[in-house]
């Protein structure tokens, strides 16, 4: 009995001791669970650890340059330059014996400033980049695929040289041209002092060694090559600075070199092979370095040519590139050396909270304003501010704020949205200049100036798709003169950006620099650190301020706190440039950066407007409330006095088809493309026109005669209608100036008044200009195939049609039942049905059951007098050979002849 109570004791004990150890063992995890939730949240909700900032690049530290044999020169171990720091000691190169003579200077005064460009394909990487450059520095230019054999593009037009300078991507396609064809381009570019650039890239077939045809100069293919420099003697040198070593091996072993003793090449760029032994056995020479880019001074053979032994891929290439456009076309293609800058931080007092700048980045941005100043005159950071998120981050980020406005007078200053909003989503011009009003207040309250005249909206909304109610707001509470945008006329390719002025603001060109509101970490960038040192370092952060003279560069409050990338990015990019190039950098506030802008680009002061959905980002800061639904499927572009109003009748007979409303000033034409009325903008324009009730079937259109002869017009409508279709009405241009006499003798034109038909279109250069100008509008327009073809730049001949406007006006059903098919409209409208012809009007109108026919207003059917025979003949002679470009431009489009030429064509012996 006492046995089994101490088991039953025991068993009591160790019942209790496992329950005491589970409960141990349970509250031990419940302890780890939650110590690794305080962890968590601490590491997720603490400021992130983070290496110490990056330090920008030295000055001009590039390294020293090895002694050149048989000059005696040794390269410094520092840098030198503009920047600072020893000045390296020149690179000499070895002597050279036989130079004959300095180069001819180049006299191409006989040149369109025009690059010819011979490209492998309509593809070819080499031959866009090569483009790409071209574009970016607004250089005209025209490419074509290099003939291996046949016929050369026309070079000369009445005793002009159409091009100043020729560029083959693949020199080889120059070097083996026919005999004919090079002996005409050697000719070309002799006489009208015009030079060449060429590219040699070696392929897996080219040979190690060769000499280039009909030169005095070998090729040596397929070498690894390091520590670029540059030849300080190279006549060609202008941006790119000498004295620079690009230590390092280049990338690729498909390098050529260019060895010569003759004294008509001088090496530009040259590099070390990468050991002595593939020197020796490759190249049979002890010398130091080899030229991959050399200089023909014209002394062979009369022509100055730059040949580079590798394609634009490695950046000092696109630098020199610049120089030899600019050398070769004696500077007609070149931008000066000044280059202006301005950093705009947006978003000041906005971000989240982690992201935003502390005391100490607030010390380090101005700490770096100052070091810049002192390489860049008159550097100052431009901060965009919304008020409403000031001190809205932690405390230490608020204390940050607090120091900006302790220090606000050594910056600029530019307001963006109060509450930061995108403007295109305000519809009403009094809610947004409130909010514009209360982002003034605080500045006033907080000492920060507010007439720099220059504002950014946030996102770029309503800058560009242009939301007028932005700019009209703008104006009214801060006197915005001068804006910014990416977005013009559009984001990508960057090089197309371009400026533009509209209600009285001026909106330039905004750039940007690789830093986003997320950059924010040097190590965390995007594809690694290598990719911003590579865009600083000739790459498109270097490209931009090179082929720029004005840049203005979009950054963020985010990159100057954290890592302060936009410090690193800036202060690299000003050493780097003064390292490389002889650019003088400086910078200046808004408004005069603007003024100097359209001073350098005064063609760019006129927009284009584009079509905002054809864009998607375009389309998604555009105001809800507009569609490009009420933009019109095609145009009626005249000429004038040929019968467009009489066809925008009958169109607009159609059960499908809109005409635009009516204009207050022109009536039935709104004119846009072609007058002053083009600078109101897209929104403007579009209040002509209804909402269609079905997009796909309503067909709407516009009537402006005036279309068909106005330069600018095709190059506007493509821009804004590019896929609209386009319709032409063509008369016998004799009966058409005699029309127009008489519509402005019936306008009391005093020219037209006082002077017979006759004495208009015979009279001479000394003719009073009211009379020239009246003959200009009689004869100009009658050149058909001369405007037709400046449409035809634009449009495809798929979206042109030609109506014959002697068969409109004889049976205007059967004209219709060709103009239904063109546009592709449904129903098919039955105009048989729909005109009766009006004995005493002499013209077709509108059949009304039951009543009258509806015709057209008193001033068309004008009866007058017959033309004098004399006249007539004059007009036919002057119309000869315009009327046979008409022949050939429809034979080539395929198109049938209208009647009335064909009847000029059976009159005379022309055929």
């Amino acid at each position: 009995m006492a046995g089994s109570a101490a088991l039953a004791g025991w068993r009591l004990v160790r019942g209790v001791r496992s329950l005491e150890l589970h409960r141990l063992i349970v509250a031990l995890i419940v302890f780890c669970l939650l110590s690794m939730a305080c962890l968590a949240y601490y590491v997720s909700n603490s400021p992130k650890i983070k290496e110490a900032p990056p330090m920008p690049f030295s000055d001009c530290g590039g390294g020293g340059a090895p002694a050149l044999p048989g000059n005696g020169a040794a390269g410094g171990a520092g840098g030198g330059g503009a920047a600072g720091g020893s000045q390296r000691a020149p690179l000499f190169l070895p002597p050279r014996s036989g130079r004959l003579r300095p180069a001819k200077a180049l006299d191409n005064s006989r040149t369109e400033p025009v690059v010819l460009v011979f490209v492998e394909s309509v593809y070819s990487q080499l031959g866009q980049e090569i483009v790409a450059v071209l574009e970016s520095s607004r250089f005209r230019y025209r490419t074509e695929v290099a003939p291996g054999r046949g016929d050369m593009p026309t070079l000369t037009e009445r005793n002009r040289a159409r091009y100043a300078l020729v560029v083959y991507e693949n020199l080889l396609k120059y070097v083996n041209l026919d005999a004919w064809n090079r002996d005409l381009l050697d000719k070309y570019c002799a006489e009208y002092g015009v030079g060449m650039v060429g590219f040699y890239k070696a392929n897996e077939n080219s040979l190690l060694s060769a000499q280039l045809k009909g030169f005095p100069l070998f090729l040596h293919s397929h070498l690894g090559l390091r520590d670029y420099r540059i030849n300080p003697s190279a006549p060609l040198l202008y941006v790119t600075r000498p004295n620079q070593v690009e230590q390092g091996p280049l990338p690729g072993d498909d390098w050529t070199v260019f060895q010569s003793n003759h004294s008509t090449y001088e090496p530009v760029l040259l590099a070390s092979t990468r050991s002595s032994s593939e020197a020796q056995a490759h190249l049979g020479s002890q010398r130091a370095v080899h030229a991959t880019v050399v200089q023909d001074l014209g002394l062979h053979d009369g022509i100055q040519r730059v040949l580079f032994g590798n394609n634009l891929n490695y950046w000092l290439h696109k630098l020199v590139f610049v120089d030899a456009i600019a050398y070769l076309t004696a500077k007609r293609l070149s931008l000066s050396l000044e280059r202006h800058l301005l950093v705009d931080v947006d978003d000041i007092f906005v971000g989240k909270e982690g992201t935003r700048m502390k005391v100490s980045d607030v010390e380090a941005l101005l700490s770096t304003q100052s070091k810049l100043r002192a390489l860049v005159p008159n550097f100052t950071f431009n901060l965009g501010f919304s008020g409403k998120f000031y001190h809205t981050g932690t405390d230490e980020e608020d204390r940050g704020d607090d120091m900006l406005l302790q220090h606000r007078k050594e910056f600029w200053w530019f307001p963006h949205m109060w509450s930061h909003m995108q403007p295109h989503l305000f519809h009403n011009v009094s809610v947004l200049a409130e909010q514009m009003r209360l982002n003034m207040l605080f500045a006033q309250e907080h000492g920060i100036p507010t007439d720099m005249g220059y504002a950014v909206a946030p996102h770029h909304s309503g800058v560009y798709p242009v939301h007028s109610q932005l700019y009209e707001a703008w104006k009214s509470v801060w006197d915005i003169k001068v804006t910014s945008t990416e977005e013009y006329p559009h984001l990508r390719p960057a090089r197309y950006r371009r400026g533009f002025i509209h209600s009285g603001i001026q909106v330039l060109p905004r750039q940007t620099c690789g830093l986003f509101t997320h950059t924010i970490f040097y190590n965390e960038y995007p594809g690694g650190s290598k990719e911003l040192d590579k865009s600083i370092r000739g790459g498109e952060l270097f490209l931009t301020v090179l082929l720029n003279p004005i840049s203005i560069f979009m950054t963020h409050l985010s990159n100057y706190g954290n890592d302060r990338l936009g410090l690193y990015t800036f202060e690299s990019l000003v050493k780097f440039v003064q390292c490389w190039t002889n650019l003088r950098l400086q910078t200046l506030p808004p408004l005069q950066l603007a003024d100097k802008y359209f001073q350098i680009f005064p063609e760019e002061r006129d927009p284009l407007w584009q079509n905002p959905c054809h864009d998607k980002r375009h389309k998604d800061i555009w105001s809800k409330e507009k569609t490009c639904d009420r933009l019109p499927k095609f145009l009626v572009v005249g000429p004038q006095k040929t019968g467009t109003t009489a066809l925008h009748w009958f169109l607009s007979l159609h059960p499908a088809i809109t005409g635009s409303f009516p204009s207050p000033i022109s009536f039935e034409e709104v004119q846009f493309f072609s007058g002053p009325s083009y600078d109101n903008g897209i929104d403007w324009y579009m209040d002509f026109f209804p909402f269609p009730s079905n997009v796909s079937t309503d067909f709407m259109f516009e009537k402006s005669a005036n279309y068909f002869d106005t330069d600018v017009a095709p190059k506007r409508a493509a821009a804004l209608l590019p896929r609209a279709k386009v319709m032409a009405v063509l008369i016998n241009p004799s009966d058409r100036a005699y029309s127009w006499y008489q519509h402005q003798r019936a306008h009391q034109d005093p020219a037209a008044l006082n002077n017979t038909f006759h004495q208009v279109v015979t009279a001479g250069l000394s003719a009073p200009r009211d009379v020239l100008i009246l003959q200009r509008r009689c004869l100009k327009p009658g050149s058909y195939a001369t405007h037709l073809e400046r449409w035809l730049h634009y449009y495809q001949p798929s979206q042109c049609h030609i109506v014959d406007g002697a068969v409109l006006r004889s049976n205007p059903a059967l004209a219709m039942e060709g103009i239904q098919r063109f546009l592709g409209v449904t129903p098919v409208f039955n105009y048989t049905q729909a005109l009766t012809f009006d004995e005493s009007k002499g013209f077709w109108c509108q059949r009304v059951e039951g009543s009258r026919p509806k015709c057209l207003g008193k001033s068309k059917g004008r009866k007058y007098t017959e033309m004098l025979p004399e006249t007539r003949a004059f007009l036919a002679e002057h119309y000869r050979e315009p009327n046979m470009e008409l022949l050939r431009l429809l034979n080539r489009l395929g198109q049938p002849l209208p009647s009335w030429l064909r009847e000029e064509l059976q009159s005379t012996s022309w055929s």
